[in-house]
């Protein structure tokens, strides 16, 4: 299956990711910052990245900043536990904010299994190239 980068300082939810990616197929690498995420985003090839956008050190914003730099295609699922609010006073709405800057999709923490591994399918698949599947012959 495909190759996932997870950057969260949270190690609850860097465990809970990675067991349902695995169970799912999938290899799992996990970063507890956006330093050593944009490290291990460097040496190895990904086919999609899971972004904390509060963490310490470098953010989850600016860390994409950097991925974008070197991969502008590759699909980001940004992560976040900030509560999202109508109130005009509140702080901004930094998932909807990502998702302008780049990310494919964002989760607010806490998330189901479901919509977490709807999301990573729908990132995967959108990447696919069109055209015939070889695997099977189908279209």
């Amino acid at each position: 299956m495909a190759n996932i980068l997870i950057v969260d300082d949270d190690p609850a939810v860097q465990i809970t990711i990675r067991l349902l990616l695995e169970r799912a197929g999938h290899h799992v690498t996990v970063a507890g910052d956006g330093h050593k995420g944009l490290a291990l985003f460097e040496a190895s090839p990904f086919d999609l990245l899971f972004l904390d956008i509060f963490m310490p050190g470098m953010d989850g914003l600016e860390t994409m900043r950097h991925i974008r730099a070197l991969a502008p295609a590759i699909p980001i699922i940004v992560i976040s536990g900030r509560s999202i609010t109508p109130d005009a006073h509140a702080e901004p709405d930094f998932l909807k904010m990502a998702t302008k800057l780049g990310a494919v999709a964002s989760l607010q923490k806490p998330f189901r299994a479901d919509a977490l591994l709807a999301a990573v399918s729908g990132c995967l698949d959108a990447g696919k190239p069109e055209g015939p599947d070889v695997s099977t012959g189908r279209r």
